[in-house]
């Protein structure tokens, strides 16, 4: 089990909020050319990201390009190669396709992050998997798509979907999508918790006040991190036996071991 990662956002066209997002405490910043610039402002947004890039070094940068098919996408990847930043996250992703021509446009050692937001995106997980680095959850987008309500129990499908995909093509665990309220400290941490239960490996964030409900939520429970003590000192030479009234076996103990290398323990 990897360490949990909280990308931030921050909006292209802001390279004075660089250097404070990347000092704020998460591990990456999304750079973003899409959502956050208007199609007027696209060109001198890649243009001001250009100048300030290469000034990040605390944090791993990763750049969210416009998407395949738009007028800005290919000159959005020739920044993003030359700029050399850890990643890049195609928004919409919904083809393999679209991740084979990152892997032929980018350098060998950047990342292909698929943002998946759309039914077509979900009907594809599998094959975008296999072909890209890690995949982030749309939920704002995914939602929109389907006409849905923004609830737990409508996107569970997609998120378990996209939980499964990555595991069966041995890459990162997903990252969830936003929580949209920046204020609200126990939903951010809700949402977090959520997302942990169901497999994710982290989420996304749009300001430096989510960041820390969102490492708390990720956090191993108290009484999960006891009882994954009590298992190991129990397994012994690794044999099944019971712990409090539990079966105690192989992958339950490889449980327990992930749980404790996640507090550093």
């Amino acid at each position: 089990m990897q360490p949990y990662s909280f990308p931030l956002f921050v909006p292209a066209n802001r390279p004075d909020r660089f250097a404070k997002a990347a000092s704020a405490g998460t591990d990456t910043i999304i750079v973003d050319l899409e959502d956050a610039i208007s199609s007027d402002d696209k060109v001198n947004a890649r243009r001001l990201a250009a100048s300030a890039l290469s000034s990040i070094e605390e944090v791993d940068v990763w750049l969210r390009v416009n998407g395949a098919g738009t007028r800005w996408h290919k000159e959005d990847l020739r920044l993003a190669r030359e700029s050399g930043v850890k990643g890049v996250v195609l928004p919409k992703a919904e083809s393999r396709r679209e991740l084979d021509v990152l892997r032929e446009t980018l350098g060998p050692d950047q990342a292909r992050i698929a943002l998946v937001e759309t039914a077509t995106g979900i009907r594809a997980a599998y094959e975008i998997a296999e072909a890209c680095d890690r995949i982030i959850f749309g939920s704002v987008d995914y939602v929109l798509d389907l006409g849905c309500e923004p609830s737990r129990d409508a996107c569970l499908m997609a998120r378990s979907t996209l939980v499964i995909a990555s595991r069966a093509a041995r890459i990162a665990a997903p990252l969830d999508g936003i929580t949209a309220k920046i204020d609200e400290e126990a939903l951010i941490r809700s949402d977090a918790v959520y997302a942990r239960g169901l497999g994710f490996g982290g989420k996304i964030l749009i300001h430096p006040k989510q960041i820390a409900p969102s490492r708390t939520g990720f956090a191993p429970d108290p009484d999960i991190a006891a009882w994954a003590r009590k298992v190991l000192a129990a397994s012994g030479g690794g044999e099944a036996r019971s712990v409090d009234g539990e079966m105690i076996d192989a992958p339950v103990i490889e449980r327990a071991r992930a749980i404790l290398r996640l507090l550093g323990e």
